[in-house]
């Protein structure tokens, strides 16, 4: 079956028809976090047809996420996939006409304009505030719309961020705000990351089949439960002062104030990224912590459980070690405690 039939129904739109549906297959779009958000929206777009999807996460498949994160399975669980790769193969099988490249890496100053700086689209499907204001400075360095989003409790927000038109995230917010609520804390209700995450696909694919510049600069707020929504018009909010936008200061794309240990959301975990020192023998890391506990091996990881070391949080610390250097500690939401374990057993 040819591409016309496939994506009948779409070209049948008058806002999309044969035209659009043709720039939306020739197009990249790149969709960063491919956990509960980013599984909505990268499925939406692979299904639409996009011509080439990006996918980055740095994070494995946990038994927590399969209660809102549609792209994976209890066997991606159970052998600890990381996402990009389970979402990779998932997504292909739905559609193989198009090309899917899946990262595995931790975005950062480092590599984000090497993973993104040919996306024509960018769906931020993030966890926390320093990787969103790292992909505005992308965004707004290299003029690529952004459709940022968040969801948590039963509410969730998307606001697209198009470079030339309306504010930047720092007009909005010029500081890194404090997370005052996580999934982790407050829960999340599976009903509305699917909400957001389809939203946030829907401005994307208008991005791309109709042009940034008909894309609305709003605010939207949805709330699952109650069925209670608002908008706010953000089109004349920019400040003509921002450091970003305006000024074109890239701080956080320029590694300033960029965190090197991530807390990672409702996993008892955190993430240790060490300064750049390229890649890892992993046979050679994984030789050396046999000796410490039960090793596994698995896409371009390896995982290990140290019976020498008392978890604070579950029954017994885990270290995931990637190719890239980076580590997840599970077993210690502390950040100096991670730091520590990494030094001990990995970088000392």
């Amino acid at each position: 079956m040819g591409k016309i039939d496939r994506y009948h129904r779409q070209a049948l739109l008058p806002m999309i028809g044969k035209e659009g549906q043709s720039r939306i297959g020739r197009a990249t779009a790149a969709v960063v976090g491919v956990g509960a958000l980013g599984c909505t929206s990268a499925d939406l777009l692979t299904r639409a047809g996009v011509g080439r999807l990006i996918l980055v996460d740095r994070d494995i498949v946990e038994h927590t996420n399969l209660q809102r994160q549609t792209l994976y399975t209890e066997t991606d669980a159970a052998s600890g996939r990381p996402k990009a790769h389970a979402a990779r193969d998932r997504l292909r099988a739905i559609n193989s006409e198009i090309e899917i490249i899946a990262h595995t890496s931790d975005l950062s100053s480092e590599n984000a304009e090497e993973l993104l700086d040919e996306s024509d689209v960018i769906v931020d499907g993030t966890d926390n505030f320093e990787t969103r204001y790292l992909l505005n400075d992308l965004a707004q360095q290299e003029g690529i719309p952004l459709v940022i989003g968040g969801a948590v409790g039963t509410r969730g927000t998307i606001t697209p961020l198009i470079p030339g038109r309306g504010p930047c995230l720092r007009c909005l917010e010029p500081e890194l705000p404090v997370q005052r609520e996580t999934c982790d804390t407050a829960g999340v209700l599976g009903p509305i990351v699917q909400m957001i995450g389809a939203r946030q696909a829907a401005i994307a694919l208008r991005v791309l089949a109709e042009g940034e510049g008909n894309v609305p600069i709003v605010l939207e707020e949805f709330d699952a439960w109650s069925g209670q929504t608002r908008s706010i018009d953000l089109s004349e909010s920019r400040n003509e002062s921002c450091v970003c936008c305006v000024q074109n200061e890239y701080d956080f794309l320029d590694g300033v104030g960029v965190g090197r240990t991530t807390k990672l959301c409702g996993r008892g975990a955190v993430q240790v990224t060490p300064p750049r020192v390229g890649r890892v023998d992993l046979l050679a890391v994984a030789a050396s912590l046999s000796k410490q506990g039960a090793v596994t091996s698995l896409d371009g990881l390896v995982r290990a459980v140290l019976d020498g070391e008392l978890a604070e949080i579950g029954d017994q610390v885990e270290l995931t070690i990637f190719s890239d250097g980076r580590a997840i500690v599970k077993g210690t939401e502390e950040a100096s405690r991670a730091r520590a374990i990494y030094s001990k057993y990995i970088a000392g």
